[in-house]
């Protein structure tokens, strides 16, 4: 049973993978058996440092994701190290705050960009390679607790968020015939840069505490166990859902 969830030689697309939950992923899936191509506008040193202390690979492509021009790279980057391409892990996001009466359309244009626009084109481009390569292959998509909810103050988010829920189910009704999987996580209240002025807010920060089950933060090892299952042979016959992994919070 074990060797359903060893992901040994597969290669693993991860965007956002410079900190925070991206380096988490990473740092599982490595664990898992694969090797990496890290995907950020910002440095990835670290995360290359952690993945390549389990003995795995991890090749860099600089790309600032809220365009779609550095696609072609991504993949080219894969199949010129690895020969092929097995997993997505859609992960880079972004959240701007502002009150919905004053919110800027660059704010809107950035956040919906990065969150769904190439989000799916990657997956498109992704998906060609599979299709090409005859082998199906896994696309995670990174939803959120917003994909449930409307929040406060991140009206591009929440919209965002929510179309990549639907999204994951319409790629997965498409795909599903090449022996793509795709699906999502939600992760839920998260110790990460983007919570950081949640966090710092301690009125909110108790509220959200408060309403949590497991009574804390998650954490970037708390997605572990889920992208690995979403990677690997054991989800198979998974396609279309997503899984909160959010200590119970959609569950009070």
């Amino acid at each position: 049973m074990i060797d359903l969830f060893n992901l040994e030689n597969k290669v693993a697309i991860v965007t956002g993978a410079s900190r925070g939950l991206g380096q988490g992923m990473c740092i599982a899936l490595a664990q898992a058996g694969a090797n990496i191509i890290g995907v950020s506008q910002s440095s990835m040193a670290e995360t290359k440092n952690k993945v390549e202390s389990l003995g795995k690979k991890f090749i860099e492509v600089q790309a600032d994701l809220t365009k779609t021009d550095k696609i072609d790279e991504i993949i080219t980057t894969s199949i010129n190290n690895f020969g092929k391409i097995d997993i997505l892990v859609n992960n880079a996001g972004m959240i701007r705050r502002e009150d919905a009466i004053n919110y800027s359309e660059k704010d809107w244009d950035d956040t919906i960009n990065l969150n769904l626009r190439t989000l799916f084109f990657l997956s498109q481009a992704v998906a060609k390679q599979f299709i090409k390569q005859n082998s199906g292959g896994k696309i995670i998509n990174i939803a959120s607790m917003l994909s449930y909810q409307g929040g406060i103050r991140v009206p591009a988010y929440t919209a965002s968020k929510s179309a990549v829920m639907g999204l994951t189910k319409a790629l997965a009704n498409e795909f599903a015939k090449y022996n793509i999987n795709v699906n999502a996580i939600a992760p839920g209240y998260m110790a990460t840069d983007n919570t950081a002025p949640l966090r710092a807010d301690e009125k909110r920060s108790g509220e959200i505490l408060e309403r949590i089950p497991a009574g804390r933060w998650g954490t970037p090892e708390d997605l572990g166990g889920t992208v690995i299952y979403l990677s690997s042979k054991a989800s198979d016959y998974v396609n279309g859902y997503c899984i909160a992994v959010d200590g119970g919070w959609l569950a009070r």
